[in-house]
């Protein structure tokens, strides 16, 4: 099964404290993310202002992507209105179904508030654009409730039920996802939006797939309000490591981290060393241990090998470096090696290192 996989980088990372993405910033991230043969992205909310709506009218209107430029809406006309002033290929309502973001957010009944999602939904239609529909809060909805939607919107081809503020784990997930699946929800149609409050956002979407769900919404780094969102990288790379390869079948694989570091890169941002997939230092190794069995044999530290998804291991070899790792050196260089080579071989690191391994070979063969 392949996954829809949804970008909403841009979009999110808007909305994070202190951010003001220009036009061409966005523009340059969303060709970037377009590299990866995603499905839709969502440049921006028409009804902020006209950064907003520029990046979308240019996206959509050069035609320079080929995934879907989405504006996203609020059940209201004025919404829907800026998204199709932005001339977005598709707009994607969003709306409250739990108690708490109907009362406390909307102010409206469960009646009221699909009300509006229809008439903004027949609006989005009639001005020429495709709608997807966002179930707000969904996963603290009853699922009686969240079937209902489907099967008032049966001509919406995809309605997404969003985890807002991060308040689910994998097997509720997964519970919730099933059981609307067994109330007759067609997967086809099943989108899911996972935030990472309680930093299972990626486990989430994993679990959802798992269950039946065809959509999901990803962003590089996590990038988003509050936690943010789950990561598009860690959910490509988990499950195409550890999974059916859905999700990753949907991307060119090769071009993952180029292709993310290079939508940050437009963006501004920059992540931390050790995060997940993108972080310099998850595919560094110095460890002694380490690198004197991954000489031998990457696999043996690594869980994947990064070239696979575009990215690069880094073994690096200094005053760290344990006789195992002097030994492998010389044994991969043709050079037995004997205690007093492994001896010289370990005062030149810790002299000269750190250095990476083409370095290292270098010098054994200048040396020895």
């Amino acid at each position: 099964m392949t996954v829809s996989l949804r970008d909403v980088t841009i979009r999110e990372g808007a909305q994070m404290p202190g951010r003001e993405y220009g036009v061409e910033d966005r523009l340059a991230a969303a060709r970037a993310l377009d590299r990866l043969g995603l499905d839709a992205i969502q440049s921006g909310f028409p009804a902020v202002g006209e950064t907003d709506r520029e990046a979308i009218r240019r996206l959509a209107g050069d035609g320079d992507v080929d995934a879907d430029v989405v504006g996203i809406a609020r059940a209201t006309t004025g919404d829907v209105e800026a998204a199709l002033d932005a001339e977005a290929d598709v707009i994607e309502v969003f709306v409250p179904t739990s108690e708490r973001q109907l009362d406390h957010v909307l102010g409206k009944s469960r009646d009221e508030a699909m009300a509006m999602a229809a008439g903004t939904l027949d609006r989005a239609r009639d001005g020429g654009a495709a709608v997807h529909l966002t179930l707000v809060d969904g996963f603290r909805t009853d699922p009686a409730h969240l079937a209902a939607v489907y099967e008032r919107f049966p001509s919406v081809p995809t309605i997404t039920v969003a985890d807002t503020v991060g308040a689910r784990t994998p097997d509720s997930v997964r519970e919730m996802v099933t059981d609307l699946v067994d109330r007759g929800v067609d997967g086809d149609r099943l989108g899911v939006h996972f935030h990472d409050d309680m930093g299972v956002a990626v486990a989430n979407t994993l679990a959802a797939v798992d269950a039946g769900a065809t959509a999901a919404d990803v962003s590089v780094a996590s990038l988003g309000e509050r936690a943010g969102n789950a990561a598009l990288e860690r959910v490509v790379v988990a499950d195409g490591v550890d999974g059916p390869g859905g999700c990753a079948a949907a991307v060119d694989r090769t071009e993952l981290v180029p292709a993310c570091e290079a939508a940050l890169d437009a963006l501004d941002e920059s992540v931390d060393p050790r995060t997940p997939v993108l972080g310099a230092d998850v595919t560094t190794h110095e460890s002694g241990i380490h690198t004197a069995a991954m000489l031998r044999d990457p696999g043996t530290f690594e869980p994947f090998d990064p070239a696979t998804f575009g990215g690069e291991r880094r073994l690096v070899f200094g005053a760290g470096s344990g006789r195992g790792s002097a030994r492998a050196l010389l044994e991969r260089a043709g050079v037995e090696p004997t205690d007093d080579r492994v001896a010289r071989l370990l005062d030149l690191l810790a002299e000269r290192g750190p250095m990476g391994e083409r370095e290292a070979a270098a010098l054994v063969d200048a040396e020895f």
